[in-house]
């Protein structure tokens, strides 16, 4: 007989569904895996299985993480990469990544994920793209189903090094016609493309500076065929643009259009400089976006157009980066970034604008967003028949103190909160604040064991 989990008695419940209802003392029942009705405690059935009482607490959809490289939280705050741009800061990383094993990527994904899934997040999309060592995207993979994330595992690649013209170290690029075998496998092994699903895989060369054209072309053709997503980064520094203009002829906005790297399910990271052919082509499109706030203000690499991209229709979702551009993991920590930073970007006069981005609409990027970006329709709000994908944050404390009289605000204009209560797909994986699928503290130890051997080498 399939359980039921009921939530009840939350100070507030966001659903962020179609009509973005709000309900006070606000409950969720959740049948199996699948939400079987949302509404006020007295107007959701009052028995289950299991209670979890929300008293004093908020209750969101799972926040979707919609761009990450996992396996960087091994290489936080590098010294001599800490103050770089974009391109320095990737030739600095570039030959300690290159001495990434595959027990280094199981346990740097899971230890990404427990930090997500702490902030919020209930989905997380991961791009790996370097593969030495015997490395496989297996290895990420594997270590999700452990921990209990839903997970967009994008096969990322490098084909173009330094001799070619390319930005990596040739040692830590792959052959091509490998890259597309090994796309083929991962697709037909491990992609579930069913409604509610918490596997798929997307395909993802790195970016115009690391691939050629002719794998970008035939990555989307691969992805066609399949019916899987497609990822890269786009348009992330002026330098970026400038070398797709050098090398390519064209914006990177053009440059995807011409490889077919637009439509619904393609998603790009950054696009800090998409201009407004961009912005125009990827709304017409139902073309994502990956907006990285935390990333792109610790590399200076700008401040993406979020709010001209929203208002164009663009799918915009939320993405924390690789942990060695941020370097953070907190999802919702991102989210109030997201929105503080729109407020500042420069309105034309020298001026921001502090209703740029409100507290809502940032939380509504990191659910309804993030799930619009990576093509889903099943995950990112609160309403029958979606994924029992529900967070709840404990807002009594200190942080909080003074906001209720708006608790959703509270959550992005106060100090970050972890969950108290995490469910994905139905099946709960924090407890009271207590990571349950995996030994948070031997994690770490771990982790930071791994961290300093592939920093000496």
């Amino acid at each position: 007989m399939t359980r039921s989990l009921l939530i009840r008695n939350a100070l507030l419940l966001a659903t962020m569904d179609d009509e973005r209802r709000e309900f006070a003392d606000g409950a969720v029942l959740i049948r199996g895996n699948r939400i079987e009705a949302v509404g006020s405690s007295g107007r959701v059935p009052d028995s289950a299985d299991e209670i979890i009482d929300a008293q004093g607490c908020v209750v969101v959809p799972g926040l979707i993480n919609t761009h990450h490289h996992m396996y960087q939280t091994l290489t936080r705050a590098v010294p001599g990469a800490q103050d770089c741009e974009l391109f320095g800061w990737l030739k600095r990383l570039y030959p300690i990544w290159a001495r990434l094993t595959p027990d280094m990527i199981r346990v740097s994904t899971q230890t990404a994920m427990a930090e997500l899934i702490l902030s919020g997040c209930t989905t997380a999309s991961d791009h790996l793209y370097i593969y030495p060592n015997g490395c496989r995207l297996d290895d990420s993979i594997e270590a999700a189903a452990t921990i209990g994330m839903r997970f967009h595992a994008c096969r990322g690649s490098m084909s173009v090094g330094e001799s070619q013209g390319g930005l990596p170290p040739d040692r830590v690029v792959e052959d091509e016609a490998t890259i597309l075998r090994d796309s083929q496998r991962l697709v037909e092994t491990w992609h579930d493309g069913s409604d509610g699903s918490m596997l798929r895989i997307a395909l993802a060369p790195c970016s115009p500076f690391s691939v050629s054209r002719e794998l970008m072309r035939e990555s989307a053709a691969m992805a066609r065929h399949y019916g899987v997503g497609l990822h890269t980064h786009l348009a992330e520094t002026v330098g970026d643009v400038a070398y797709s203009r050098e090398r390519f002829g064209c914006t990177p906005a053009q440059y995807a259009e011409e490889l077919g790297w637009t439509g619904e399910g393609v998603w790009h990271a950054h696009c800090v400089c998409l201009d407004d052919h961009g912005i125009d082509l990827f709304a017409r499109t139902r073309t994502g976006v990956a907006h990285c706030p935390s990333s792109n203000m610790r590399l200076g690499s700008g401040i993406a157009p979020i709010r001209k991209m929203i208002d164009a229709g663009v799918p915009v979702g939320l993405g924390v980066d690789g942990s060695a551009s941020n370097d953070a993991g907190h999802l919702l920590l991102e989210a109030r970034m997201a929105m503080l930073l729109a407020r500042v970007r420069d309105t034309g006069d020298g001026s921001g604008d502090p209703a740029a981005l409100s507290a809502r609409q940032a939380l509504e990027i990191a659910t309804r967003g993030g799930a619009a970006a990576l093509g889903r329709r099943d995950i990112g709000q609160l309403a029958p028949g979606m994924c029992a994908d529900v967070v709840i944050f404990d807002v009594q404390g200190l942080p909080h103190a003074g906001a209720l009289h708006d608790p959703v605000a509270a959550l992005l204009f106060g100090g970050p909160a972890t969950v108290r209560h995490s469910i994905i797909n139905g099946r709960q994986v924090v407890r009271d604040g207590m990571l349950l699928t995996v030994n948070a503290a031997r994690l770490c130890e771990t982790h930071n064991a791994m961290a300093r051997k592939l920093l000496q080498g």
